[in-house]
């Protein structure tokens, strides 16, 4: 995981093996449980941890965007413009976000059939408004495709991330830099976990449907309270530290830190390994913060401050079918799971929830529901993502330099 001047080696394989924790997830929840595919032990481990691979985003988000931040803040500079920083961050996610939105709206209603009433429309104008994610009503913006619940949080961590540096600047610019002032980060995630635990003791979810036999709305009166904006902040700036760690390794350069980045991956992979085996819910960590908070995400942290320092973990996973994987994650991301829906009306309809009990049956048509998910992939990023990013970089000005990495940040 080596440092290049525009961008972050390494981070792409973090990026890719969430992305993948995540499809595989949904797949493996397919199986037959009481089948002999669903005693396999890989259909065991996946039918229960995809959630660890959306923590892994939020703290390798946190990571990526924090870092023109701590550079500022270190070499005395102004905080990074906030107008480039949201330009950027509304390019890179609400094209591909606001198209698989959409369609998956007019699929629900036109393929599989759902009401087209008031409750669809207003959890669909949440998720074009980005703010799905406060209130349990909204949390899933669309039928079938729940994935797109995490989006939501995504952006209110995006909004949240420079509030907070706000602070951190007010507090310590001229004063404090180094490590004092990652130390002083330190009561940016006790605020976020302050705030966390407010949300569940103050709001109130209706107990009435509650499950995720009653579909994704049932299902979202299960996870909130719990699931909330500053839950999610807490890991997101979890990997902001990360990212402060990191900005004061730059400049090393040694074996040890292929070592540590190698045990804190090996960590991670334990603790999502041995969770899938005990299989449960959502993994609460501290104050039920999800996905074995703060522990799991202190791992990931630390195997991207570490990474960048190595001498030879990089190269072996920073490779192109890695990069190539990391640049087409955001469009498996947010299709895989309208593919997988498609697959099983029109074509293969043992893949439902729990029932899939043929092996060679699935491994097929889990390798078609990859392959025409990366081929959409790859097409969103070509012809939307892509272009659209760069079309609004001729915007950014001036103040474009050291306000960020990367576009696939």
């Amino acid at each position: 995981m080596t440092q290049t001047e525009s961008r972050l080696d390494g981070a792409d394989f973090v990026r890719a093996s969430a992305c993948f924790v995540v499809l595989f997830h949904h797949l493996a929840q397919r199986i037959d449980a009481r089948s002999e595919l669903g005693g396999n032990v890989f259909a065991q481990v996946f039918n229960t941890v995809g959630g660890f691979g959306v923590g892994m985003f939020f703290v390798l988000s946190g990571f990526l965007l924090a870092r023109p931040f701590w550079q500022a803040l270190d070499d005395g500079r102004p905080l990074p413009s906030l107008r480039i920083y949201a330009l950027r961050r509304a390019a890179r996610i609400v094209p591909g976000f606001w198209l698989a939105l959409t369609v998956t709206f007019v699929l629900s209603v036109t393929v599989f059939g759902f009401a087209l009433d008031g409750w669809l429309c207003l959890r669909y104008a949440a998720g074009l408004l980005l703010v799905s994610d406060w209130h349990w009503t909204t949390l899933f913006p669309v039928e079938i495709n729940g994935p797109l619940w995490s989006i939501g949080f995504e952006v209110s961590s995006y909004a949240l991330l420079p509030l907070a540096f706000w602070a951190l600047f007010a507090v310590a610019a001229g004063r404090l830099r180094g490590l004092p002032a990652r130390l002083l980060w330190l009561a940016v995630i006790g605020a976020a976990l302050l705030a966390h635990w407010l949300f569940y003791n103050t709001v109130e979810v209706d107990p009435s449907r509650r499950g995720w036999q009653y579909g994704l709305q049932g299902g979202a009166k299960t996870w909130m309270p719990w699931f909330n904006p500053f839950g999610f902040f807490a890991m997101f700036a979890t990997g902001s530290l990360a990212a402060g760690a990191q900005v004061m390794l730059a400049r090393f350069r040694s074996v040890w830190f292929d070592l540590i980045a190698l045990a804190a991956i090996v960590a991670a992979g334990a603790i999502v390994w041995n969770d899938g085996l005990l299989g449960g819910g959502e993994f609460y960590g501290w104050l039920r913060v999800p996905y074995e908070f703060p522990l799991f995400q202190i791992l990931i942290g630390l195997a991207l401050a570490a990474g960048p320092s190595s001498r030879v973990l990089g190269r072996i996973l920073d490779n192109p079918l890695t990069r190539y994987l990391a640049s087409i994650s955001f469009g498996i991301y947010v299709w895989h799971y309208v593919v997988l829906e498609l697959v099983r009306v029109f074509w293969v309809p043992e893949i439902e929830h729990g029932t899939m009990r043929d092996a060679t049956k699935f491994l097929v048509t889990g390798t078609v529901i990859t392959g025409i998910t990366m081929v959409i992939a790859t097409l969103s990023y070509r012809w939307l993502e892509a272009p659209v990013m760069a079309w609004a970089r001729r915007f950014e000005g001036p103040r474009a330099d050291g306000t960020g990495v990367t576009a696939r940040a």
